[in-house]
């Protein structure tokens, strides 16, 4: 099946491009990966104006959606730009709370998350929350239900610099003793999916140009059948990738969502060792931008499920009889 955006979802990833293309990520990102949040913040403000967190908030809490298809053309994007903060928890965590019975933590929190005046981060039955030190909204899901942390500890580093961890502070508002976590993972999951296509495209184009610019004798790397073929295997990855994150967009069955997320996930962890093969030593050093996308790459594939988990649930899922 071949999935096409229409004019308007096309308009809205080049806007989305344009806007990222101009704001010198790298810059921010490692801004961000020192504590230091100007940058991105700025570029989450600009982010949220172009309705991207809107579109998982529902119009009664001042969003624009539940929309997932637009959500995984603004997270190709994001992860395209290598945009840091916590994009997918802000989504998982305004699914989160869109669900509960009781409406009132929604219709108090729900708004500023759309509009991006607040950045909500999330611990998934977990000690640790990312980026829990910048965002404004901290929940943490855990045996007693879901819970508004007052507060964090202090930040531990990850294997992406700019994916900053903190634990959150036990206790803080009760806001659903049984929450439905489902629909949220299966969103964070998405979303994971779209930005880890993303990274993989960023890798691929950014090898691309440097095997046309590197020399060897006397000829440029890309001129090599090897070279090329390893590129080609990357893009038929990535492409492969593609239909299933918006079919995936299309139906929001887990089984789906978690085959997309394995498939995107591994794309872009093959288009991360070829793009540190043919780059050679420099990609190597943090200092090359490159870096920004090979640990992104890296830490997409275990983020909200392992490549052997989000398996685990498409065979179950194949497994169980259809009635």
């Amino acid at each position: 099946m071949r999935f096409l955006l229409d004019a308007e979802q096309r308009a809205f990833s080049d806007s989305l491009n344009s806007i990222l293309g101009a704001a010198d990520t790298p810059s921010a990102v490692r801004d961000w990966s020192r504590g230091e949040h100007v940058r991105g913040r700025a570029l989450w403000s600009r982010i949220a104006e172009a309705g991207v967190f809107a579109l998982a908030v529902p119009e009664g809490y001042e969003g624009l959606g539940p929309r997932p298809v637009e959500l995984a053309v603004a997270f190709v994007e994001l992860g395209r730009h290598a945009v840091p903060g916590p994009l997918v928890e802000t989504v998982a965590a305004a699914v989160l709370l869109t669900d509960l019975p009781d409406p009132g933590p929604a219709k108090r929190l729900l708004p500023a998350l759309a509009s991006g005046e607040a950045m909500a981060t999330l611990a998934w039955q977990a000690p640790y929350a990312l980026d829990g030190d910048v965002a404004t909204t901290r929940l943490a899901l855990t045996q007693q239900g879901l819970l508004l942390s007052p507060g964090h500890g202090s930040v531990r580093p990850s294997l992406d610099p700019a994916r900053r961890l903190t634990p959150l502070e036990s206790g803080g508002e009760l806001l659903g003793r049984d929450p439905v976590t489902a629909r949220a993972l299966a969103y964070a999951r998405l979303t994971t999916a779209a930005q880890a296509l993303g990274v993989g495209h960023a890798l691929l184009d950014r090898t691309v140009a440097h095997v046309g610019q590197r020399t060897q004798f006397g000829v440029s790397i890309g001129s090599f059948q090897a070279v090329k073929h390893r590129l080609a295997d990357v893009r038929i990855g990535l492409e492969f990738a593609r239909p299933l994150l918006f079919g995936a967009a299309l139906t929001m069955a887990a089984a789906d969502v978690a085959a997309a997320k394995v498939t995107a996930c591994e794309a872009a962890y093959a288009a991360a060792r070829a793009a540190l093969q043919l780059h050679g030593a420099i990609g190597y050093t943090a200092e090359y931008d490159l870096s920004l996308w090979l640990t992104k790459a890296r830490a997409l594939r275990t983020a909200w499920g392992a490549p052997d988990v989000c398996r685990a649930d498409v065979l179950g899922a194949r497994a169980r009889p259809q009635w």
